[in-house]
């Protein structure tokens, strides 16, 4: 089945039964990257990101590309601290939502960050329940480090913002195999 309507706002349409892998990010990437956050960035549903953030970010990403070619998925482990990684941009292509891609992707930047010895991951979200199904919890901002806020004050919600924050303390067993 195709999906319609979604090239006249910058995606392609896809298959919703393409087979799909997983993989880091390349610089051939950046543009559909850029075109699938913005996509949700209009509807009001994630932040934006820049060009220019996404090619100095470039490695913090991973992709889910169908076998036609198309991204149809995308996030990224930011670390910001030697215990403590954000998993940002998450975004699925609305014709391959409800097939447990955007979990795919925050279980392989939960991965990463067990493999880097990182033992906590957070998020911001409108979609807290998402989250809370994979193990999140939700928390309050009080309880993140300042560092988490280095980018809130260039936000244009920052005096308007819905996110929760959503935190998840790793399995420590995995952990200590990777440190």
């Amino acid at each position: 089945m195709v999906q319609a309507g979604f090239e006249a706002a910058g995606l392609p349409e896809v298959r919703r039964d393409a087979a799909v892998e997983l993989r880091k990010a390349r610089v051939g990437d950046v543009e559909a990257i850029h075109r699938l956050i913005g996509f949700w960035a209009e509807k009001g549903l994630m932040l934006s990101r820049s060009r220019d953030h996404l090619y100095e970010h470039l490695r913090d990403f991973f992709v889910l590309e169908d076998e036609d070619g198309h991204v149809v998925g995308v996030a990224g482990l930011h670390v910001l601290w030697k215990d403590l990684a954000e998993v940002r941009g998450l975004a699925v292509h609305p014709g391959r939502q409800g097939h447990g891609l955007g979990r795919w992707l925050v279980l392989a930047c939960e991965r990463e960050a067990r493999d880097l010895g990182v033992p906590r991951v957070f998020a911001w979200t409108l979609q807290v329940g998402f989250f809370t199904a994979l193990g999140y919890r939700v928390t309050t901002r009080e309880h993140l480090p300042p560092k988490v806020w280095s980018e809130c004050n260039a936000c244009p919600f920052y005096e308007n913002c819905r996110e929760i924050a959503v935190i998840k303390t790793l399995s420590l067993d995995t952990l200590r195999a990777a440190g």
